[in-house]
């Protein structure tokens, strides 16, 4: 979906390391890590982890959007970004 500018132009890296830890997709012109969480992230210990990596990287500047795999495809993506653009 994110391969070769084809969401709203933007280039995306996939698991790119930042502070330590690899987000799954990161947008360095809008300093956004999209994490794509499937089940395991629904156990508590895993949930207090990413609220950690999380805060981590909105110190660094950067901010975290979470979609659940369920959850993911084009549309909620692109609206997902159009959305965070907007609120910016």
């Amino acid at each position: 979906m994110v391969r070769n500018r084809g969401l709203l132009g933007l280039k995306f890296r996939r698991q790119q390391c930042i502070c330590g830890f690899v987000v799954d997709l990161y947008c360095p012109s809008l300093r956004l890590a999209i994490e794509l969480d499937g089940a395991a992230h629904d156990d508590p210990e895993q949930a207090a982890y990413d609220g950690l990596r999380d805060d981590t990287l909105a110190r660094a500047g950067i901010w975290t959007m979470r979609i659940r795999n369920e959850q993911l495809d084009r549309e909620t993506l692109r609206s997902s970004i159009e959305r965070f653009i907007a609120d910016r």
